[in-house]
């Protein structure tokens, strides 16, 4: 584990840009070199790299990717990789890092010896499965007697086989875990644990437990609904308590849809949605068609659009089922409903909410980004940036409040964007997300919500914590460490307790549960690994940080 006041002062010296020049220039040249393929020894002389992505594979001839880092021009064996293989990763594979071939092995020995280094070289053994450190030391001892230094392609030459195998999922999670955005995000957990714990020495004794399931008996049915227009089949797991129709009818309760990240199944809250419906709620909980994009694409423009189009579509067709005869009949009060999204779901979720997208902000962002130097969060959020539309209109006025947790936010909505809801807003920010940086993606968004808000923040907990332990996500790359079992359960009895009290705010039972929307609260679940906090407002000096 990296020291946390070493990665405190490297985060300062990011923010000053006085990082120092061998942090900079050498070990994150090497991340970034061992990201896009990298290599040693002059015996054998490697001609090919095998990429691996989940069960794709595909092999790239070094001459090829030679070629683009000399001309720019991609050969047609490598359009498949032109979403990576941007400018700046040009400009990455063309630097040259000199070194003095006397201080090669030295500078080697230095690196693995250093808490960072460690943790890079094991990272790098995992998207790297054949490389070994002697391996590395000739690669760089080699590359180095070059007259103009080191280079990427150089130290691919070099490998002492003739194919490179590289895990791409793991080596992509390798520069996630790298860059300068989580790094900075980790550095605010501590910060965060003191400044918003609760001093009050009363112990936290409520009238009953949140957490527990209630008395109903839920009923689960799924059904799918195709939106011809938009060419979309959006399959929705109901959960609903099983109870009289005649009372449900005369006392409806809020309708609660859950919308999950980026490639995640409808059941990846599976728990939460029947601890909820057990309490005589009803939940819908849609899969977007996103799921079945070829993991090879990334994710069109569009589904910015389409996901928040999803919801109304969803809440329009659930509406003509709640007046047909049947089971649910009744019990899909479509006109006051609460949102629950996750990751690019909480990106969902704030949009319907009534957050405005600024296309003209985002664009600005992201000129000149370079995926593997960012989160992916980070990169994702540009995916929108080739939207047309100057002013697109996402809001569904029949949603009332809304759960973000672990929300892609970063500048999609600009500087003022979220300023728009008009509505309560609770988010989740987990210290330790590699995917959606706390400071990008909640904290600083947070800060723009001007209606009632919450924030729940989780020191320590992950992108996946939140989530059904059992459910798949596309972020599972076993390489970016995720805090999912017990060590998490903690989180998920919070967000259940938290959820059904922020959704309760829509009844008559409001005052009942609103001791469960409290710093107290949130803290009396709190465990020495994982420290749960619960706020209405943050420290300036947290939002200040780089």
């Amino acid at each position: 584990m990296i020291n946390k006041n070493t990665l405190l002062s490297n985060v300062q010296k990011f923010s000053s840009g006085r990082i120092e020049k061998v942090v900079r220039e050498k070990w994150w040249y090497l991340a970034i070199t061992f990201t896009m393929q990298l290599a040693a020894t002059p015996v054998i002389a490697a001609e090919k790299v095998t990429l691996k992505l989940g069960g794709f594979e595909s092999a790239i001839a070094i001459s090829q990717l030679e070629q683009f880092a000399k001309t720019g021009t991609l050969p047609p064996q490598l359009q498949l990789y032109s979403a990576f293989l941007t400018p700046q990763v040009r400009k990455v594979l063309n630097n040259r890092l000199q070194i003095d071939p006397k201080r090669a092995d030295g500078y080697i020995k230095e690196l693995s010896s250093s808490p960072y280094g460690k943790q890079l070289l094991k990272y790098l053994g995992v998207a790297i499965p054949e490389l070994t450190l002697p391996q590395l030391q000739a690669a760089v001892s080699l590359a180095a007697q070059q007259a103009n230094g080191v280079s990427v392609v150089n130290l691919i030459k070099a490998y002492p086989q003739e194919n490179i195998v590289i895990d791409a999922t793991a080596a992509i999670a390798l520069a996630v875990k790298f860059n300068p955005s989580y790094l900075q995000s980790q550095a605010v957990g501590s910060s965060l644990a003191d400044k918003l714990a609760v001093t009050s020495s009363t112990e936290f004794k409520p009238s009953f437990d949140p957490t527990i399931l209630g008395k109903a008996k839920v009923i689960e049915q799924t059904v799918v609904f195709q939106d011809r227009k938009r060419d979309r089949n959006l399959p929705v797991d109901i959960y609903y308590p099983q109870q009289n129709s005649l009372l449900s009818a005369l006392r409806p309760t809020p309708l609660v849809v859950i919308s999950p990240g980026l490639r995640a199944d409808r059941k990846f809250f599976s728990y939460l949605a029947r601890h909820l419906a057990s309490h005589g709620l009803t939940v819908a909980a849609l899969e977007h068609p996103d799921r079945t994009v070829s993991p090879n694409s990334l994710l069109p423009a569009t589904e910015f659009v389409n996901r928040p189009k999803d919801i109304s579509f969803l809440l329009d067709q659930l509406s003509k089922l709640n007046q047909q005869p049947g089971a649910l009949h009744g019990k899909l009060y479509t006109e006051k409903v609460s949102i629950i999204g996750h990751s690019l779901g909480g990106y969902t979720a704030l949009a319907v909410a009534g957050g405005e997208l600024n296309l003209q902000q985002l664009r600005q962002a992201c000129k000149g980004v370079n995926p593997l130097a960012q989160a992916p969060a980070d990169w994702l959020q540009c995916g929108a940036a080739t939207l047309i539309d100057s002013k697109v209109e996402l809001q569904d006025k029949r949603i009332k409040n809304a759960i973000a947790l672990n929300p892609v936010v970063g500048q999609l909505f600009g500087e003022n964007g979220l300023s728009k809801i008009n509505i309560p807003v609770l988010v989740l920010a987990s210290t330790d997300d590699a995917i959606t940086p706390v400071l990008n993606h909640q904290l600083r968004p947070f800060t723009q919500l001007g209606a009632q808000k919450y924030l729940v923040t989780a020191i320590g907990g992950t992108h996946l914590s939140v989530g059904n332990p059992n459910s798949q996500a596309l972020t599972d790359t076993g390489v970016i460490k995720e805090r999912r079992g017990a060590e998490a359960q903690p989180l998920r009895q919070l967000i259940s307790g938290v959820s059904l009290a922020f959704i309760n705010q829509l009844t008559p039972n409001a005052q009942i549960y609103q001791t469960f929307l409290t710093p107290a609260y949130a803290q009396s679940l709190s465990t020495p690994n994982l420290p749960l906090r619960l706020s209405t407002e943050l420290p300036p000096s947290v939002i200040t940080q780089p």
